[in-house]
């Protein structure tokens, strides 16, 4: 595949919209054909169907939140008879390399040549025939699949830090959710890259709901300034009760809500108190969470302290994290990428693929 341009569609495998939570976290790859492959187009469709059971099959499945490493596969004809009929068929001999890497910098990391042969009535369905033959759990297929992954893993690793760089050149920029998003693709099986973006993303996503609140607090003021009655409370506690409890500017919050709390009479609080109710709960549920988390934490502590006296090592690395409090935090950190993911472009380009 010499110089080539083509375009993958993120919508592999995917409907937009459909990304979840649990896409991210886990290492993907994404299958994909060249637009010049030599096969006909029903032969392509099955190949692109096999790439697809690979990655199925070992618990990679693409996913368009990272379009970044890929698996794909290149065509190569040995021979071709023709077969006297009646009927006249085709016979060929055809060879699959299947290829795992990084697209982006146009990394290969692993490879597998199948050599298959198909005879069909014509050389669409020898085509076909051949590619019927791969098998998803071919034991050089699942080798080829393991590599890669390790090669994945070691460009997290090696990587790290410069990812952790350009998300924090992202949040200078004021895209905290790009920045979110990026941090977040890291999967948990690279777990000293993972904590370390972990405990960026604490600090991003604070800054994010900071800016966010500020921003929904001026809103709401300069609604209420422009008409202090039930209509503009109604207004400001809707932009109001969207605010993250968790934000910085909690008490500023609060003092605007007592502000307009007061100026209305008693008959014009009904839906701004039950507004207002609302998101009071809201923040004590998230309070609450957030303790439940801690105390469970505690008892894990105590548990892991126990398990030590078996396993020392293991045990102390883990002991130094709350991971149910953790928990909550990834998913609020995800469901911002999750949005992100959403709003990416439904195809990326990529330039110079050249792996043979």
């Amino acid at each position: 595949m010499k110089k080539l341009v083509f375009i993958l569609f993120l919508s592999v495998g995917l409907l937009k919209g459909q990304v979840k939570l649990d896409d991210f976290g886990r290492i993907v790859l994404n299958a994909y054909l060249p637009e010049n492959i030599c096969l006909p187009a029903e032969a392509q469709k099955l190949l692109l169907n096999k790439l697809n059971q690979v990655v199925v099959n070992n618990g990679i499945a693409g996913s368009e939140i990272n379009p970044r490493f890929v698996i794909t596969a290149v065509v190569n004809i040995g021979t071709k008879d023709i077969i006297a009929g009646p009927p006249q068929m085709i016979a060929q001999n055809i060879d699959v390399t299947i290829f795992i890497g990084d697209a982006i910098k146009n990394s290969k990391f692993s490879s597998v040549t199948l050599s298959l042969k198909g005879v069909g009535t014509n050389e669409n369905k020898s085509f076909i025939e051949a590619i019927k033959i791969i098998n998803p759990k071919n034991k050089e297929v699942v080798v080829c699949i393991e590599e890669g992954k390790r090669k994945i893993i070691e460009y997290y690793t090696t990587q790290c830090d410069f990812i952790i760089k350009d998300a924090q050149i992202l949040v200078k920029q004021q895209k905290y959710d790009e920045a979110i998003y990026q941090l977040s693709l890291v999967p948990d099986v690279c777990q000293e890259c993972y904590f370390k973006c972990l405990d960026t993303l604490g600090s991003i996503y604070q800054k994010k709901i900071d800016a966010d609140c500020k921003m929904k607090l001026n809103d709401a003021k300069m609604i209420w300034a422009a008409a202090q009655n039930p209509s503009g409370a109604e207004k400001a506690a809707d932009i109001l009760s969207d605010i993250n409890p968790m934000s910085s500017c909690q008490s500023s919050v609060s003092s605007f809500i007592k502000s307009i709390d007061a100026k209305l009479k008693a008959d014009e609080k009904a839906r701004w108190q039950f507004k207002m109710k609302q998101y009071a709960d809201k923040i004590a549920m998230q309070k609450e969470q957030v303790r439940i988390a801690e105390e469970k934490g505690k008892r894990d502590d105590t548990y892991r302290e126990n398990q030590s006296q078996r396993d020392a090592i293991s045990q102390e690395k883990q002991s130094s994290r709350n991971f149910e409090l953790d928990k909550i935090k990834v998913n609020s950190y995800r469901e911002v990428a999750v949005e992100q993911a959403r709003n990416q472009p439904k195809s990326v380009t990529y330039n110079n693929i050249n792996w043979r």
